[in-house]
């Protein structure tokens, strides 16, 4: 089962983009409907590009298959190889989409709730960057997840191309960056709030919750996890501070490339920008 973030990318930005100039109290942040349309249009493209990778992933032949070792696993992900659990990996959908819906409970202070619009435009641009960060790097790189050593199972099982693409993990990136963006913003609407800690410590929680989940699933080592993490930590809070009014000489953008020594392969990153 894939992550579809296109379909909730396409349905944020038709109800809010029009949202724009509604704003009624002061916001930490400022919004530009060219900047922030093309922000979001080139994540939503870029989502498009890695999932047609993706579905392009070959599956892994059965004689490379029988070649796999756990010994050329790094050391720190070798304790997973093996790993198998289907009830884990249902289980791991739970607080993922539950951390979806954390930017909503925001709305229940009056001062985010009128802001309602700009707060998921900056929503959508961290989950369409983390999306596109995540899907285009699953399609390139080929490292197979840890149910693949796992010899009980079937061949068929552990050689389709969706097991193939287990550097990094989409679900732990996805829910880091909707948990740290919905403490980002509570703690700029809310900068003397004492419950900030806790907002802090359940947005870190959450998705450490799915990664190790998806460990016991077999479906990420600890190091696909950490930089799922991390990708989605960063573009959770990254993107709501270069929106911050103070920060006008800040800037940082997706940057993409299809040149690597020659092959014409798609990269993609982010830019920054600093005017001093």
């Amino acid at each position: 089962m894939k992550i579809n973030f296109i379909f909730i990318f396409l349905t944020i930005c038709t109800l809010n983009l029009q949202c724009f100039s509604q704003q009624k109290n002061e916001s930490p942040y400022e919004t530009d409907l060219i900047k922030d349309g093309i922000w979001i249009t080139t994540g939503v493209g870029l989502n498009v590009l890695g999932v047609l990778l993706i579905q392009d992933k070959p599956a892994l032949t059965e004689t490379k298959l029988n070649a796999l070792s756990k010994d050329d696993i790094w050391g720190v992900d070798r304790w997973a190889a093996g790993n198998y659990s289907e009830k884990a990996n249902s289980d791991s959908y739970i607080p993922m989409f539950a951390a979806f819906a954390l930017p909503l409970a925001l709305m229940m202070n009056e001062n985010e709730r009128s802001h309602a619009g700009q707060i998921s435009v900056l929503f959508v641009e961290s989950m369409a960057t983390t999306g596109a960060l995540f899907s285009i790097t699953a399609g390139l790189v080929e490292k197979s997840r840890p149910l693949v050593y796992n010899t009980s199972l079937g061949v068929e099982e552990r050689s389709g191309n969706d097991e193939q693409r287990s550097f990094f993990a989409g679900h732990t990136a996805a829910t880091a960056s909707a948990t740290f963006f919905a403490a980002k913003i509570f703690n700029d609407f809310n900068p003397n709030s004492p419950l900030r800690p806790y907002v802090w410590s359940a947005a870190a929680a959450i998705p450490a919750t799915v990664g190790y989940l998806r460990i016991r699933a077999g479906k990420h080592f600890l190091t696909d996890n950490l930089v799922g993490f991390a990708v989605g930590t960063a573009s959770g809070i990254l993107i709501p501070e270069i929106h911050k009014k103070k920060n006008k000489n800040l800037d940082i953008y997706p940057t993409m490339s299809f040149h690597i020594r020659g092959m014409n392969l798609p990269t993609q990153g982010i830019g920054v920008n600093y005017q001093f």
